[in-house]
């Protein structure tokens, strides 16, 4: 009886016509692959399993889009080919895209050939930017080439930069595997981490779901050098390897990002240690300078400013309150020289100072040794797990401890 080819699903009608094609060629000597039975050749689909995504991506397993790390099948002829997808990790810092950190660990990163590497940090230097994003103005957005990775230099902070990446409007891609915050310039142990703009860039990762690692380097400036950024990365990646084969497997601790602390002279490091925070933070010196002695203290904004931050500038400019503001430029400006408070200014003047902020060191005596400052003075890698919520850091730290023994174990 003859069989209305209109009643099968067509999934099953293009299957048919596969087998009886195969069939043909083979010149129907009844041998190898054509003598298959048509139960292994045909599989009747509903209606609903046709139409789904899933149905969809079977059909078609070349321009199916998988998870990370999971097979993409790639249909050549008769033969499905499996290919592992790479892993996508995002790069990111504080001292600005083109400093040696960043640039030497996406080196080492894409030289490895492991990863999908990705980078998305500051077009300038952006330390002790804390956890700010920008509002209200036009964040500008350029490509850059960094060893090959895809790059992005942003007009923003480290939490703008992360918060951007992972908006799934810069990047192809849905959301990575992991983010890293470095290898940034000086220390963020302490209280430093309130004001970090790398630490923020880890922690932004984490608000938006996704684990992450900041690292940086205690550098100081008459003892380290530029080869010590090489020997930073080393140390780096084998926890770096380590956080993604986990975080992979689903054994990577979970809401919490960790802070790696490197210290001076890497290469002669004493080891890894998991630590706590501290209450140790740089010293604070502001000092009053001369617009004419710096002449960068008068354009240091204006040269740092691109084009999309001038023009939300002339666009605030062209507000009411713009407007009022102008009025107080038409009253002469006195510059004070001394380092005093100045005195109060006449209806007619405005009195116009200078000052430049820079961090100093502070040593700290008698220090719990489980302290990170304390650690990365005694020459240790500290491990600082940091958890979202103060309710979880005893657990926090107890999961990040197991986890790095169990690192260190495998790589015995």
């Amino acid at each position: 009886m003859a069989m209305n080819r209109n009643a099968l699903p067509p999934s099953l009608v293009a299957n048919l016509q596969q087998v009886l094609t195969r069939r043909n060629n083979g010149g129907g000597d009844g041998g190898g692959e054509s003598t298959r039975s048509e139960k292994d050749e045909l599989t009747q689909s509903t209606p609903e399993e046709e139409t789904s995504p899933e149905a969809q991506a079977q059909a078609h397993p070349s321009t199916a889009r998988s998870e990370q790390g999971e097979l993409t099948q790639l249909k050549s002829g008769d033969e499905v080919v499996e290919e592992r997808e790479k892993p996508v990790v995002l790069v990111t810092n504080a001292d600005g895209i083109e400093s040696p950190g960043l640039v030497s660990l996406v080196d080492a990163l894409v030289r490895q050939g492991l990863y999908d590497v990705n980078v998305c940090a500051p077009q300038f230097d952006k330390s002790a930017s804390g956890h700010s994003l920008t509002v209200r103005e036009t964040v500008e957005v350029n490509s850059a080439e960094i060893s090959g990775a895809t790059a992005f230099e942003v007009c923003g902070t480290p939490a703008d930069c992360v918060s951007l990446a992972l908006s799934q409007t810069l990047f192809s891609w849905s959301k990575p595997v992991l983010v890293l915050s470095g290898i940034n310039r000086g220390s963020s142990c302490g209280q430093n981490m309130l004001y970090s703009g790398a630490i923020a860039g880890a922690r932004e990762a984490v608000f938006c779901g996704v684990s992450a690692l900041c690292l940086s380097m205690d550098w100081k400036t008459d003892v380290s050098s530029e080869n010590d950024w090489k020997d930073a990365v080393d140390i780096c990646l084998p926890l770096i390897t380590a956080a993604i084969n986990d975080i992979m497997n689903g054994s990577f601790p979970k809401s919490c990002f960790l802070n790696i602390e490197i210290p001076i002279s890497p290469s002669t490091n004493k080891g890894f240690r998991v630590t706590k925070q501290s209450l140790w933070r740089s010293g604070l010196s502001w000092r009053a300078i001369s617009s004419y002695k710096h002449p960068s203290a008068m354009n240091y904004m204006s040269n740092q400013q691109s084009l999309g931050i001038q023009l939300a500038q002339l666009g605030r400019d062209a507000s009411a309150a713009g407007a009022a503001r102008r009025v107080n430029t038409q009253k002469k400006s006195v510059e004070i020289e001394s380092v005093g408070v100045a005195r109060k200014p006449n209806s007619q003047q405005t009195i116009r100072k200078h000052f430049r902020l820079e961090f100093s060191d502070q040593d700290v005596e008698n220090t719990d040794e489980d302290l990170d400052f304390k650690a990365v003075q005694n020459g240790f890698v500290a491990i600082t797990p940091l958890a979202l919520s103060a309710d979880l850091q005893s657990e926090t730290h107890s999961s990040v401890s197991n986890w790095l023994s169990s690192v260190l174990e495998g790589e015995q």
